[in-house]
C-alpha cells in the first residue's frame, strides 16, 4: 500500500514537472517571436549621403547656381555681383589680384548655369541668339594656352583655317581664336545639342596674376560675325583690381 501511494506521488511530481517545462519553453517562445517582431517592424536607421566629388568639365557643364529673384552674376571667389556690374570677377584665392571686365551692352546678361562659371549672357542677332560664359577653374587651373585653343578649333568641323592672336591689355596676356564652320554636338558646356551649320567660336584664354580666366562664345555665324567687335573690345578692357 505504502509502496503504491509512494510511485503515485512520484508520477504526479514528474507530471507537474513536465508540465512545467512545457510552459515555460511556450512562454520564451512567444518573447522570443515578440522581439523579433518588434524589430522587424521598426524603421530602418537612416544612411548618411556618400560623398561625391566632380571634375573641373563636368562641374562646368551641370553644376546649377543657386536660384536669386533677381538677375546676378557669379564671381569665381562665389560671392554675388549684382547685375549692373556685370563681369566683375573675384580671386579664388585670399589676396589674389581680382579680373574685371564690361560685358557688351547689347548682350543679356543672365544668371551662371555653372558654379565654374562667374559670367554668362544671350548674345543677339540677325542669325539667332548666341551664347558667352566666362569660365574660372581656380588660380592655376584649366589647362595651358595651346590646349584650349586646339581643344575650342577642334569643337567645329572647318575647310578654313581659324584665326589666331595674342595680345596684352593692362598687364594681361590675351590668346584668342575665331573659327567659323559647322559646330559638333556637345553635352557639356556651351554648344549645340546637335550639328550646326554655319556657326562660329569665338574664344579666350587671359593669363595673369590670380589667373587663368577663360571667355568663350559660339552661335550662328551671322550673329557672332556683328559681335565679334564687341567680343575684341571686351577683351581689350579686361583689367586687374
Amino acid at each position: 500500500m505504502v509502496r503504491r501511494r509512494a510511485i503515485a506521488a512520484l508520477t504526479l511530481t514528474l507530471t507537474l514537472t513536465l508540465t512545467l517545462t512545457l510552459a515555460l519553453t511556450l512562454a520564451l517562445t512567444l518573447l522570443a517571436a515578440c522581439d523579433r517582431g518588434s524589430r522587424a517592424s521598426a524603421p530602418p536607421a537612416p544612411v548618411p549621403p556618400v560623398p561625391t566629388s566632380a571634375g573641373a568639365d563636368s562641374a562646368a557643364a551641370t553644376t546649377p547656381a543657386p536660384a536669386e529673384s533677381s538677375v546676378s552674376l557669379l564671381a569665381s571667389k562665389g560671392a554675388r555681383i549684382p547685375a549692373e556690374r556685370a563681369g566683375a570677377a573675384a580671386p579664388s584665392a585670399p589676396g589674389a589680384p581680382a579680373i574685371a571686365f564690361d560685358l557688351p551692352s547689347a548682350w543679356k546678361a543672365e544668371r551662371p548655369s555653372s558654379s565654374m562659371r562667374f559670367a554668362q549672357a544671350t548674345i543677339p542677332g540677325p542669325g539667332g541668339p548666341g551664347q558667352f560664359a566666362a569660365f574660372f577653374f581656380g588660380v592655376g587651373g584649366g589647362g595651358l594656352v595651346d590646349d584650349n585653343i586646339k581643344r575650342w578649333v577642334g569643337q567645329l568641323e572647318t575647310s578654313q583655317p581659324p584665326s589666331r592672336t595674342s595680345f596684352t591689355a593692362n598687364g594681361l596676356q590675351i590668346t584668342w581664336v575665331d573659327v567659323a564652320g559647322t559646330m559638333k554636338p556637345s553635352s557639356m558646356g556651351l554648344g549645340p545639342a546637335t550639328a550646326q551649320p554655319g556657326w562660329r567660336l569665338l574664344g579666350a584664354v587671359v593669363e595673369g596674376p590670380g589667373g587663368p580666366w577663360f571667355f568663350k562664345a559660339v552661335g550662328p555665324n551671322a550673329t557672332l560675325a556683328r559681335a565679334r567687335e564687341s567680343f575684341l573690345e571686351m577683351l581689350h578692357g579686361l583689367r586687374v583690381r
